[in-house]
């Protein structure tokens, strides 16, 4: 069975930039890809505001860099996603696709989170072609334009407010006659005047010209059907973290987010770090979770010193 010192899940910013550090510091990191190489980034087009790229970069070349420069420094980048773990004691227990045990004298957690979608086939044609999950990544693109956001949430009503800045007219998608939202979020979106919320609505389908969004259809409580023309289609009904497997072990917040502690990534159980989006709830960007991987790859580097390894 393979020992290793630092074993990396997840190959997204955060698990690369954790593997370019940890190689760095001759950890000899192994990097288990997941089952989106690439992460959650990969599903957008063009990065504006990663920095170093004043022009913008396509979201599968970053990572792609991001993976050549892992590897050029030592990383063992492998496709595999882990289905197992035993965190009960050091040296961790980790099974990669039910079958490939791994032993790790540290562990770095960097297995992201899921944006929810609502599930339709058009939701799913028109990703990265006006269906979005990132106001923050994608917002730019749709200034003067008219979009939409579903939910009615903290999530979407954040959503809604930053894309008010840039769009022409934000419609708000929301399934109840109330927001879920805090009562200043709410009271914010109803304060500005290029948001209208539609209340009592579900999407039906997101329509489109085969080269990007043009509209959606919603369904109104009543039984109403009618179509609404936009340029851009967000969603804001949260992200779902990858932590179910790491959930008997570590401890999580309420929404399953892996806690950490204080100003560092090391989590509940010594010598195992979490990094990225997946005890990340607020900022969810590419940028913080490959600053959190640096982070993660230090933490782990300094805990073999003091333990000796």
């Amino acid at each position: 069975m393979e020992t290793v010192k630092t074993l990396i899940l997840g190959g997204g910013p955060a698990g690369f930039t954790a593997a370019i550090y940890a190689a760095r510091a001759n950890l000899s990191p192994v990097v288990y890809e997941g089952i989106q190489p690439g992460g959650q980034l990969t599903t957008t087009t063009v990065v504006e505001n990663f920095p170093g790229f004043p022009g913008g970069v396509d979201a599968n070349t970053l990572m792609d860099s991001m993976r050549e420069q892992a590897k050029s420094f030592g990383a063992d980048v492998r496709r595999g996603t882990a289905t197992a773990v035993d965190l009960s004691a050091r040296p961790f227990r980790i099974t990669i696709d039910d079958e490939t045990e791994i032993l790790a004298q540290t562990l770095i957690i960097a297995t992201g989170a899921q944006a929810k979608y609502l599930g339709l086939p058009s939701e799913q044609k028109y990703m990265g072609m006006g269906v979005s999950a990132c106001a923050t990544c994608d917002g730019f693109f749709y200034r003067k334009r008219t979009v939409a956001v579903v939910g009615g949430g903290d999530t979407a009503c954040e959503e809604a407010l930053y894309l008010a800045s840039l769009a022409k007219k934000v419609y708000m998608i929301v399934r109840r006659d109330v927001f879920r939202a805090s009562k200043i979020m709410g009271d914010r979106v109803l304060a500005t005047p290029n948001i209208e919320v539609l209340w009592n609505c579900n999407t039906q389908e997101v329509l489109g010209d085969g080269m990007g969004v043009t509209g959606a259809r919603l369904l109104r409580k009543d039984g109403t059907v009618f179509d609404i023309e936009l340029d851009g289609f967000f969603l804001g009904i949260g992200h779902e973290p990858g932590s179910k497997l790491f959930a008997p072990w570590l401890a999580l917040d309420q929404n399953g987010f892996i806690l950490t502690e204080g100003k560092s990534s090391r989590t509940s159980v010594p010598g195992v770090f979490a990094a990225g989006d997946v005890q990340d709830p607020t900022y969810k960007q590419a940028v913080t979770a490959a600053a959190s991987g640096c982070m993660a790859a230090r933490d782990a580097e300094k805990f073999l010193l003091e333990n000796n390894i």
